[in-house]
């Protein structure tokens, strides 16, 4: 082609560069500001990235582990003169600082031991999302030990009926050292007062709601003496729990859940934000020790590695737009 032909046709050129540029960019969805992208938050440095909290002395962030030599950690402390309760003054807590939704969710932590110099310690760990909203109540998903029996788990999730108005949480509950589970169930109120309550245990035959019925123990299994990763996988008809084996880096999966329960599916919708906190009881004791409420005698402190968030972007997307959030 002549160099002039060339020189008249470069303004064209120009402007169908643009033109297709902006068609191609209206096309494109804007991405929702109030939702977190896939992250892993590594706690290596004084300040975490992708999580908000309270401030010392009761969460430290970018420190040497206690227990493992070479691992930074974010410590989560809590003290005697801690009330107790989920949230209570003082009690260590953080939370992402955006929305999360569908997704697979993951941390690496260890429990502090504490049988040897206070074995009825009442104080428990969770790993868990959650938010309360007005429209559509409650809704939370769920790792939790207490520090007096670490060979224990408890998995589950909260969710609000919102034709009577009471939440509910379907629940299962483990020993990982002896691969035994003790129960699996579903917990109901009749309104938000927590007036009324209910339980049942979860039909045997249905395997929706009890899969799988037998777990894989982990040998010398206790959360206070190594870390171990945990996760969950949420789907809007489905929730797994797991942790990981140790030896092997194989998924164990502890519940596989798309069960039923009265009025409601007992699987949490809303989006929701991920979650640690430490906090002392004194009215949930482990089921191998009734007098494990006592307030912590000293200053005790969980241990995370990292926290890893893979939303499920297609799943998240139609559920946007579905529900015009």
């Amino acid at each position: 082609m002549p160099i002039f032909t060339e020189l008249i046709l470069l303004p064209m050129k120009r402007i169908f560069w643009v033109l297709t540029t902006v068609i191609i960019l209206a096309g494109c969805k804007e991405v929702d500001s109030r939702f977190a992208a896939a992250f892993t938050e590594n706690f290596d440095g004084p300040k975490p990235d992708y999580f908000s909290g309270g401030s010392a002395p009761r969460l430290f962030f970018g420190i040497p582990s206690l227990t493992e030599e070479g691992t930074s950690v974010m410590l989560e402390r809590i003290q005697p003169s801690d009330p107790p309760g989920p949230g209570a003054s003082g009690a260590p807590e953080i939370a992402s600082n955006k929305f999360t939704h569908f997704g697979s969710y993951s941390a690496r932590l260890r429990l502090p031991d504490v049988k040897a110099v206070q074995p009825n310690a009442g104080a428990v760990t969770g790993f868990f999302t959650w938010i309360n909203h007005p429209e559509s109540g409650l809704s939370e998903i769920d790792f939790e030990w207490h520090i007096a029996d670490p060979s224990i788990i408890y998995i589950g999730a909260w969710t609000t009926n919102m034709e009577t108005g009471g939440d509910q949480r379907i629940a299962r509950t483990l020993n990982l050292s002896t691969g035994e589970i003790w129960y699996t169930r579903y917990y109901y109120y009749t309104d938000r007062n927590y007036s009324g309550r209910g339980m049942s245990d979860f039909d045997p035959s249905d395997d929706a709601a009890v899969s799988p019925r037998t777990i894989q123990a982990i040998d010398g299994y206790d959360a206070s003496k190594r870390f171990y990763v945990y996760g969950f996988d949420w789907y809007p008809d489905r929730i797994t729990w797991w942790v990981k084996d140790p030896d092997s880096g194989d998924k164990i999966i502890l519940w596989d859940y798309s069960g039923t329960t009265p009025g409601y599916s007992g699987i949490p919708q809303y989006p929701s934000n991920m979650r640690m906190n430490f906090w002392h009881t004194a009215h949930w004791a482990v089921e191998t020790n009734p007098n494990a409420k006592e307030a912590p005698k000293y200053t005790y402190c969980t241990e995370t590695d990292w926290m890893k968030y893979e939303p499920f972007v297609e799943i998240n997307s139609k559920w946007l737009e579905d529900n015009d959030f």
